[in-house]
Order: C-alpha cells, then sequence, then structure tokens
C-alpha cells in the first residue's frame, strides 16, 4: 500500500473512530493535533475525564493485537504532555486510550492503557 492510501485509510478510521465516541457521550475536542514530541489523533471529553487517542486500523482483526506497542503509546503520551494545556481544566482527570479498528467489526475502545 502507498503511503497516500495509507493516509486515507488512516483518516477514513480516525472519522470512524470520532463518530463511535459521539455516539457513547464523547466531545471531539480535536483531530490529528501535531507537536515536536508525535502526534494525537483524536482529543475528546464526556464530563471531566480528557482522554488522548490513538486510533488503528488494520484489514484483518487477528492484527489488532499488534497494532500498538510501548514506542507508540509513548510517543501519545508525550505528545498530550505537550497538548494537555490546551484541552484540561481543574479537577479533570486525564488518560491515553486506543481505539482498534477492522473491517466488520466494530470499533474497540481501551481505555486508560499507558501510565508513565
Amino acid at each position: 500500500m502507498n503511503r497516500a492510501a495509507a493516509e486515507a485509510r488512516g483518516r477514513k478510521a480516525e472519522r470512524r473512530a470520532a463518530w463511535w465516541l459521539r455516539l457513547h457521550g464523547w466531545r471531539i475536542l480535536g483531530e490529528r493535533l501535531r507537536v515536536p514530541a508525535g502526534e494525537v489523533d483524536l482529543v475528546a471529553r464526556r464530563g471531566r475525564t480528557i482522554a488522548f487517542i490513538e486510533v488503528k486500523w488494520r484489514d484483518r482483526i487477528e492484527d489488532l493485537d499488534f497494532a500498538i506497542d510501548a514506542y507508540r503509546l509513548r510517543r501519545v503520551a508525550a505528545a498530550a504532555e505537550m497538548l494537555s494545556p490546551r484541552f484540561i481544566r481543574p479537577r479533570d482527570d486525564i488518560r491515553i486510550d486506543v481505539m482498534l479498528l477492522a473491517p466488520g467489526r466494530l470499533p474497540r475502545h481501551l481505555v486508560h492503557v499507558w501510565q508513565p
């Protein structure tokens, strides 16, 4: 798969993940936010919880188990740390989540997956 196709697939997965989150009471605050430390695919709020979310799409559901690793989560956490002042309010809970998507399946939302 070429870079443009992978980029389009990633954007589509992020849109699906955002709609899934909205349907479950989340408000999307930001999408594809880049800072020197890395990128956060989605930033969402529900109540006093702010989630910095990494979205992964795989063509086969079996491959989702290997879609995320500690290296990627460290980059998301570093980016979230830089982005936090834009989004957090006093007494907010902050967490790193992952959304896993594959064709013909509902998204799988993994909550609070990273603890530094």
